[in-house]
């Protein structure tokens, strides 16, 4: 059974300036996960990962510990129903 599965993140701690958007993008396209990311104005990074409910998770884990040179310090997760709205990941500005 193909299970799909939607994650709204908020990612807090030294997460802006260290590549996270890009570590981001990097880990959705190897997983196969549709979606974006985007710096916000409080210093936090949100995303939004879309796909086959394993791949979402393992990208979700992934952010809990984030590129070289970041402190992930909090990670909120909402998980959401599928939608299907994204065909590919991007970076949003």
């Amino acid at each position: 059974m193909d299970e799909r599965k939607k994650a709204h993140l908020k990612i807090e701690g030294r997460v802006q300036g260290v590549g996270f958007r890009y570590f981001v993008r990097e880990l959705a396209m190897r997983h196969g996960v549709n979606g974006w990311v985007r710096n916000l104005y409080d210093g936090s990074v949100e995303a939004v990962l879309e796909g086959d409910s394993k791949d979402v998770s393992i990208a979700v884990a992934y952010c809990y510990k984030g590129p070289p040179g970041s402190l992930v310090t909090n990670v909120d997760v909402t998980w959401m129903e599928y939608t299907g709205e994204f065909t590919s990941f991007g970076i949003r500005f």
